[in-house]
């Protein structure tokens, strides 16, 4: 297992492009970086080089949304970007998600459909709409991570919120370029069964990430049994990434030593 390091949740006290030395010192090489597009990317990818890093994964903040089948020529517009942006500062992956999320002062709302459909016509815009997307991305090595958004603090309705939704979809494609990320502190705030969902969609996730619930801050700080989580890791034979997508409660360091208790193996 390798532990990856979120730079939009550690070292916020720094610029973002500073904060690549304190994850190298911390042994950290792979970074995960937040909205693309508000970030100086160019910058950002010029640091990791020179330190023998890389960016490990991204995602759009303009990704549009793929259960409206009246906004597919927007969501592909903006996937030819993110996917020529990918390829250009060499990001093996990027996050998909089934709605465009939008940060209010009241809150982060999914934004508005542009009509109204029922269920089974916005899972059916959902996989028609994945398919255009992953044509585009078979013509480059990168992964697309499948990730379900909780429903708790993004308001107005998620389409795909769970899990188990979002294996579906990914089992559907069956597609090595199309992956399922298992995020514990999504997956708890929406429907729990965390250890039941690993068991399950064992195989489908390379990418495991350790935010705890409420606060989403390092294992150890809130509800989730992480001594349970990482003794079911061991016994399925997970060997993928370990996303540090969590606020230190203390100091990085001591947030690190944690992460570590729990997950021995992670390098």
């Amino acid at each position: 297992m390798e532990l990856t390091g979120y730079v939009d949740f550690w070292f916020r006290d720094l610029p973002i492009v500073e904060r690549i030395q304190h994850f190298e010192r911390l042994g950290i090489r792979r970074l995960d970086v937040w909205l693309w597009r508000e970030r100086p990317m160019a910058e950002i990818y010029a640091e990791c080089k020179a330190r023998g890093m890389i960016i490990n994964s991204t995602f759009d903040g303009e990704c549009g949304n793929l259960v409206d089948a009246t906004d597919h020529d927007r969501v592909l517009r903006a996937w030819n970007e993110s996917l020529e942006m990918a390829v250009r500062y060499e990001i093996p992956h990027l996050f998909i998600f089934s709605n465009q999320i939008e940060v209010t002062p009241r809150g982060e709302w999914v934004q508005r459909l542009n009509r109204d459909y029922t269920p089974a016509e916005m899972y059916a815009n959902l996989l028609d709409g994945v398919e255009k997307v992953m044509k585009l991305v078979k013509q480059t090595t990168v992964q697309l991570w499948f990730e379900a958004l909780n429903t708790f603090h993004i308001h107005g309705g998620v389409f795909v919120c769970t899990h188990d939704l979002a294996a579906d979809v990914v089992r559907r494609f069956d597609d090595p370029q199309l992956r399922l990320s298992f995020d514990c502190y999504h997956q708890q705030r929406t429907a729990g069964n965390l250890i039941w969902g690993m068991e399950q969609y064992f195989g489908l996730y390379p990418t495991f990430h350790i935010g705890d619930c409420p606060t989403r801050q390092e294992p150890g700080t809130g509800e989730i049994n992480f001594t349970n989580i990482s003794k079911k890791l061991d016994e399925l034979g997970y060997d993928g990434l370990i996303g540090m997508e969590c606020y230190p409660s203390t100091t990085e360091e001591e947030a690190l030593a944690r992460i570590r208790s729990y997950f021995p193996r992670a390098r």
